[in-house]
């Protein structure tokens, strides 16, 4: 087993923790108003965040390390880092498509990869710091884990705001 396999382990066992939430939101009766909630004014809904994850990794697999077009670009603008969330919310099936895809984009991409260029720089962090394709890869693990968490963490005070 290579270090690809491994983090690719790490990325299934955090989508399943991803779909699992989005499960369970499909599952409630007004399952668009919790992907449309948000905490505070002008913070991020649930829907956001899911997408936001999905198409953060068709970003990482097709700008910055394959360089090829990807089928989502025209979300990128409104679920990439620093966008602003607005108010049309995605769907269930929506967020799934947008998961799926940039799952499958980045596999594919990292099918490309060469494990004995692991720590060489393959792109550039908007703060400028130049990151090796074994700290991208990190990033992208942690990244999932991180915005579900947030996600997951939305839902309970959704939840909380109903007496729940």
């Amino acid at each position: 087993m290579n270090a690809f396999d491994l983090f690719q382990q790490q990325y299934e066992f955090n989508r399943g923790r991803t779909l699992g939430l989005l499960d369970r939101i499909a599952q409630m009766p007004e399952w668009q108003a919790v992907l449309g909630w948000r905490p505070g004014a002008g913070r991020a809904h649930i829907g956001w965040q899911l997408m936001h994850i999905g198409v953060t990794e068709e970003l990482f697999a097709v700008e910055r390390l394959a360089k090829r077009k990807g089928r989502f670009q025209e979300l990128w603008d409104r679920f990439k880092g620093g966008s602003t969330p607005d108010d049309d919310i995605p769907t269930v099936e929506q967020i799934r498509d947008v998961l799926a895809g940039g799952r499958e984009d980045l596999l594919a991409t990292l099918s490309e990869q060469d494990e004995a260029k692991f720590d060489e720089i393959v792109w550039e962090a908007r703060d400028g710091r130049r990151l090796t394709l074994r700290a991208t890869l990190q990033i992208i693990n942690w990244h999932e884990a991180h915005h579900q968490g947030q996600a997951h963490i939305t839902l309970n005070l959704y939840n909380a705001s109903l007496g729940g």
